[in-house]
């Protein structure tokens, strides 16, 4: 019975705080709270005092719990699955069972202790998912994976973009050339159609090979009925170009309105050519500015080491790359070095600089039987500890996460602007339509060229690119400098919420300090003077690691003060030490020594 009990408890769910969202292993909890018929749990013990004071606030909005287990048995080898082994040179060699890389003959690894599936969503709309690589049905945007990985991959779309971008610039200066020539007179030595067919062979690789993505993107909107800036770019863009290419090579078949002063049908291929070099231009610098978005991200990642340092069963060690580390695992953590993953220390202790997680400046001592978490940086002492969180289930990993969901949350402001879209580019065509025929109508000669040529300017200006981004690409820096910052926002509503705040409520100055205890006066008693009692403390830290002790003996060496040998010294965890430094009894600590 007691063992059934006990297997039970070690594959408990994982489950969520209702407070805050935070990933919480029930038998870690700091406090737990029934309502309701149902058991929650708390990360801390102030999530938990807001529970209790506003229960039907947070029960309405708790998330059901996580589908992740914790073992605190050695973990097994996991089930071979496709994918499942590769190449620690190769990353693209991936294999079902066990091997040597057909590249160079290396041993495959097992990838990784816990299976994952990669996920592609839309930046701009968080509910589109797919299992792989594509194209956001209601935007037309390239799906990017829903997690960050630690190492930046390059963008194919990045990579594709910018070269159709330069190639298209390229060809487009000439024809801009020519085009603007044309208004003092035209290009000596060659003639108004050699100009023509000059640029009809420079902006057809433009218009349909650079802008390829654009008209591609329309079809898909027209397909899906969700009309999008695309839409409007690949109409602009198309009727100009499909009207030049008409004029340049069957110029007859147009009538007298569309002809100017000296018989010639004008074309549009500078017009076309310079939009869609524009657009490629703005799509460059969007996919830059959400690829340093995901900076913060790795730069949170990049807070957990490569590698761990193990202890085999035959007490050998050795450093073994971060994804081979299972749960029941013995580690062993250096002075400097940050602890790899979640767990328990077993032997040894040591100071840890929490200040990632908890905001605290002042690093936490931490002894057998004590939590550590991954990512925090150990001080002077070293310990071994007992992985028991790996992988996706660290705590780091949970933070990463709500990074990135709430880069792609969305804000209440952003569902108005979708409600307006719907409506918005269905208008514009419409417009464009009765612009093109007023000035084909009223307008003066040739009135069929000034009608063409507004209509598309129509489309082009009122493109809901600003509509469309503005509102995403604000959270997704917004959050992203926040993450750098140290600061967490779990969803877009907070930030625009944000705006309306008027007064910051801050409940620990630790998180206003720069981390670094100093020493900033000394009130001296009795006949004592300030260097003396200087001098008489830091005597006594000199051989504490303690951060207080630190700040001590920087003091007094800023001061230049030499420092006494230290007789009977006891130290008392947590309280402080004591000894005798030159005949006197020292003692430097709380009142509890």
């Amino acid at each position: 019975m007691h063992e059934a009990m006990s297997a039970h408890r070690e594959s408990e769910a994982i489950v969520r705080d209702p407070v805050c969202g935070m990933e919480v292993n029930p038998e870690q909890a700091a406090s737990s709270q029934e309502y309701a018929g149902r058991v929650y749990f708390f990360c801390c013990r102030h999530c938990w005092e807001r529970f209790r004071a506003e229960p039907e606030r947070y029960v309405a909005s708790a998330r059901p719990p996580i589908a992740l287990k914790v073992s605190r048995r050695r973990s097994e080898p996991p089930p071979v699955a496709e994918g499942a082994y590769t190449c620690p040179m190769h990353a693209d060699v991936r294999r079902a069972q066990p091997g040597a890389c057909p590249e160079c003959g290396m041993a495959l690894e097992p990838f990784s202790g816990i299976a994952a599936t990669e996920e592609y969503t839309c930046p701009m709309h968080s509910e589109i998912v797919r299992g792989e690589p594509g194209v956001c049905p209601i935007c037309g945007m390239a799906l990017e994976p829903k997690m960050v990985l630690g190492e930046e991959a390059p963008s194919p779309e990045l990579r594709d973009m910018s070269r159709r971008f330069w190639l298209s610039a390229l060809l487009t200066a000439p024809i801009l050339l020519l085009a603007m020539s044309e208004m003092v007179g035209g290009m000596p030595g060659l003639s108004v159609r050699w100009a023509i067919a000059v640029q009809l062979v420079l902006a057809t690789p433009v218009v349909l090979w650079g802008g390829w993505p654009f008209f591609q993107r329309a079809m898909a909107s027209v397909r899906n009925r969700r009309w999008n800036m695309f839409t409007l770019i690949a109409l602009g863009t198309g009727t100009a170009y499909l009207y030049s290419v008409i004029a340049a090579l069957f110029p007859g078949v147009f009538p007298s309105s569309f002809r100017g002063p000296h018989g010639e049908v004008a074309v549009y291929f500078e017009a076309a050519a310079v939009i869609t070099t524009l657009v490629l231009l703005g799509q460059v610098l969007e996919l830059r500015a959400r690829r340093r978005t995901s900076g913060a991200i790795r730069m949170l990642l990049g807070l957990a080491p490569k590698t761990a340092r193990m202890i085999r069963e035959s007490g050998e060690e050795e450093d073994v790359p971060l994804e081979r580390v299972r749960v029941g695992d013995r580690l062993r953590v250096r002075p400097g070095e940050r602890i790899p993953v979640d767990g328990i220390v077993l032997e040894g202790s040591s100071f840890v600089d929490e200040s990632m997680v908890t905001g605290e400046p002042m690093p936490v001592e931490k002894g057998p039987g004590q939590w550590v978490i991954g990512g925090t940086v150990n001080g002077t002492g070293s310990f071994v500890m007992r992985a028991e969180r790996v992988g996706r289930e660290t705590l780091l990993q949970q933070i990463v996460r709500m990074v990135s969901e709430a880069q792609r949350s969305r804000a209440p402001i952003q569902r108005l602007a979708d409600r307006v879209s719907a409506y918005f580019v269905p208008a514009v065509v419409f417009v464009a339509a009765i612009t093109f025929a007023i000035w084909g109508l009223i307008g003066p000669e040739p009135r069929m060229v000034h009608a063409l040529v507004n209509a598309v300017a129509v489309l082009i200006i009122a493109c809901p690119c600003a509509l469309g981004l503005a509102t995403p690409m604000a959270i997704m820096v917004g959050t992203g400098r926040g993450a750098m910052a140290g600061v967490l926002v779990r969803h877009a509503e907070a930030l625009e919420l944000l705006e309306r705040v008027d007064t910051l409520v801050v409940d620990k100055t630790g998180t206003l300090t720069e981390g670094r205890p100093r020493v900033v006066s000394i009130v001296a008693l009795a006949e004592l003077t300030e260097a003396e009692v200087l001098r008489f403390a830091a005597s006594l830290e000199r051989g504490s690691e303690h951060p207080l002790a630190r700040a001590l003996l920087e003091a007094a060496e800023q001061r230049g003060l030499s420092l006494a040998n230290v007789r009977h010294f006891r130290s008392f965890p947590g309280k402080g030490a004591m000894g005798d430094v030159e005949g006197h009894t020292v003692i430097v600590g709380s009142e509890r020594v």
